[in-house]
């Protein structure tokens, strides 16, 4: 058998089908063979730009394709020149291509930008991923219409949002409370209070005298001095330091008003403290729940007489304020 070796051994089939695939292999090599010439052949064609190659290069590729043959001096530069041209009008032509392209995805940007910051609803993100013809159709619809619809809605309550314009009549509306406040508790302290006091030396001498609500437990006593003075040696000899004033068995401290006694409602062991004349607590029926409404005239006494009777009733009841008025006030709650 012909193309065989001479230790073959098989059919005639067998023959026909390696024949067969012979041609088949010898077809493929020869198309294997055509590619690669053809691709060879097109490396060197000027309107092809390969990676890495520069523009030099291409130049001088293209004009050797163009001048073959004999050539002109004149025809030499002008097909140079010419090639050159439009190989630059090529590179401008791609260059501005890119830059349109470049401004046209930063428009893009710009818008998607705008439209998270202008829109303060929970749709905004489904509205930006929309299909391209859920955008036309909003292109084509009214704009007013569609900018209506992310405006804002004027029923939601914002009072507890930041407002400078608000902060700002809220601090001059307290300014003017407060200077109205001030005034009124300025012409408070300026009112005239009647006390009903007694001279204590061992017997009671009782007294009424007329001072300012504003005015300090010191000065009070300075007034008592000169109403006492006349009667009683050992008042016109004592300073008003060496003065106490003892109402409902406290001893006031001398930098205390009447005011604050007045305003705090303050009380004391046995009365209120804010009471200035003499009245009893009068009452048909007797209820332990409701405190005592009697005063008692606060007593005037010398601070030598004190120390020397302190033991002996009633100065041994008797007590100093040592505590603000607030922290006494905040005690009798406590207790009661």
């Amino acid at each position: 058998m012909s193309g065989m070796g001479d230790g073959y051994v098989g059919t005639a089939q067998d023959a026909v089908r390696i024949r067969r695939l012979e041609k088949q292999r010898e077809a493929e090599r020869q198309k294997i063979q055509e590619l690669k010439t053809k691709s060879q052949s097109e490396q060197g064609q000027p309107g092809l730009l390969q990676f890495g190659s520069s523009t030099s290069e291409i130049l001088e590729t293209a004009f050797k394709k163009e001048t073959v043959g004999l050539v002109t001096r004149e025809q030499y530069v002008e097909k140079r020149v010419n090639i050159r041209n439009k190989i630059e009008e090529e590179e401008k032509e791609k260059l501005q291509k890119l830059q349109q392209e470049e401004e046209e995805l930063q428009l893009q940007k710009r818008k998607k930008r705008k439209i998270k910051g202008t829109s303060r609803l929970s749709f905004a993100d489904d509205y930006e991923n929309g299909s391209e013809d859920e955008d036309g159709e909003n292109k084509s619809s009214d704009p007013a219409k569609f900018r209506g619809k992310l405006g804002k809605d004027p029923t939601v309550e914002t009072s507890f949002l930041p407002d400078s314009e608000r902060e700002a009549e809220e601090q001059a509306e307290r300014e003017r409370l407060r200077k109205q406040w001030q005034l009124e508790q300025e012409q408070i302290r300026n009112e005239p209070l009647e006390i009903t006091y007694s001279y204590w030396d061992g017997a009671g001498h009782r007294r009424t005298i007329q001072v300012r609500k504003g005015d300090t437990i010191g000065e009070f006593l300075r007034g008592v001095q000169q109403q006492l003075a006349p009667e009683f040696r050992e008042i016109r000899t004592t300073s008003v330091e060496n003065l106490l004033y003892v109402k409902e068995d406290l001893i006031i401290p001398h930098q205390h008003s009447f005011y604050e006694l007045i305003v705090n409602k303050a009380r004391g062991k046995s009365g209120p403290l804010f009471h200035f004349d003499v009245h009893e607590d009068v009452r048909t029926i007797a209820d332990a729940t409701i405190e005592k409404d009697e005063s008692h005239a606060g007593k005037v006494v010398e601070r030598h007489w004190y120390e020397k009777n302190k033991h002996i009733f009633p100065a041994s009841r008797w007590e100093v304020l040592f505590c603000s008025l607030n922290e006494m006030n905040k005690y009798q709650l406590l207790i009661l």
